[in-house]
């Protein structure tokens, strides 16, 4: 049985296992190794922590397509105990960026929400390429997630992403001005509270997190989506504090564990301690082109040992530079992150000998 938090409620966005024997090369369906894929999920749910699935960490928009979502969700519905949280990434993936009708957008985000509810998981309404193409104003957003809000059986959290994760989403909410965008988001969010659980922010911006999070309807939980500045949302201030969705939490996850326990004991200073020396990593993993920070995800994990090769779908294993995994390496030793640092240093010398740089040996 997986253990529980008291102080906080914590998601992590979990990525996926390719096949590494499948032709996973840019452009081409995406081919999942599934006994990986959902042991990773039973590693995060046994340590505490729940799952956001389909979601931008397991690579929706850059290299999972629809098809293979759906299993996802499905078998990550199917493996979760009763006690496991499971909220899945409801979208418009199949329409792409390109302009159409509100009505296509509509059926989209309906097909795929029956889909996560038939399944038994949470819903996450995430922002949408098609819609942000579409919209004429800050109406078309009122009024659609309105409707699709008044669809969901339960309620839903909804996913507020910024362009520095997807280029595509720049205005969304009908503006590129941040405090306009804001306005918009919390007057859906006001309107339809009774159908939404919370938000993620996803924005890496802690001072417009903090902006929203105090606008908040009760009941309404903040989510950060923020993976520069997650030790001083979840923590929080005099005003309250933010739970967690967030993406850095699936290589952290051990790290993350303990230190919500602590939060959970009181003791702030030692949820500090844990989580602070913990941002560098993050940061070099999110850097710009952040939204190639699934390539590092899926390399810590790997040298982890949670899986046994280093290929992505999409072939996104090529989206960072040698010299910026072995800045991951650094960080992550110092934070004592490998379960087992002989494994990972002998996976990365496999890597820098394929592209003909000299080993590393632990000091």
């Amino acid at each position: 049985m997986s253990r529980k938090f008291t102080s906080r409620v914590i998601y992590s966005a979990a990525h996926v296992v390719a096949d590494p024997l499948a032709d996973n090369g840019p452009g081409r369906p995406a081919v999942v190794d599934w006994d990986a894929t959902i042991g990773y999920r039973r590693h995060l749910w046994d340590l505490g922590l729940g799952i956001a699935d389909a979601m931008d960490t397991a690579q929706r928009g850059m290299g999972l397509d629809w098809e293979a979502t759906k299993e996802l969700i499905r078998r990550s519905a199917e493996a979760a105990g009763p006690d496991d949280l499971l909220a899945c990434g409801v979208g418009t993936d199949q329409l792409g960026a390109n302009p159409t009708t509100m009505d296509e957008i509509r059926a989209t985000y309906l097909e795929q929400l029956a889909v996560v509810e038939d399944a038994g998981a949470g819903t996450i309404l995430m922002c949408s390429r098609a819609l942000a193409a579409s919209a004429k104003s800050a109406d078309d957003y009122k009024a659609l997630y309105a409707e699709l809000l008044g669809e969901v059986s339960g309620k839903a959290i909804l996913h507020w992403l910024g362009p520095m994760f997807d280029p595509a989403l720049e205005g969304y909410w009908g503006s590129s001005d941040l405090e306009a965008a804001a306005d918009t988001f919390i007057e859906i969010i006001t309107e339809n509270a009774a159908k939404i659980d919370g938000i993620k922010m996803s924005l890496l911006d802690a001072e417009a997190e903090i902006a929203v999070r105090r606008r908040l309807p009760e009941g309404v939980r903040c989510y950060t989506g923020d993976d520069f500045n997650y030790p001083r949302l979840i923590a929080g201030d005099e005003f309250g504090y933010s739970d967690a969705l967030l993406g850095i939490f699936d290589p952290l996850a051990p790290l993350a564990s303990k230190a919500v326990q602590r939060l959970d004991e009181g003791d702030v200073a030692g949820f500090h301690a844990i989580l602070d020396p913990t941002v560098p990593l993050a940061r070099k993993v999110f850097e710009a082109p952040t939204f190639n920070y699934k390539t590092g995800v899926v390399f810590l994990a790997w040298l982890s040992g949670h899986q046994d090769h280093f290929k992505m779908v999409g072939g996104l294993e090529s989206a960072r530079s040698i010299k910026h995994f072995g800045e991951i390496v650094d960080l992550a030793l110092e934070v004592d992150l490998f379960p087992d640092e002989a494994l990972a240093i002998d996976r990365f010398n496999a890597l820098l000998k394929v592209a003909g740089q000299p080993k590393r040996t632990l000091a």
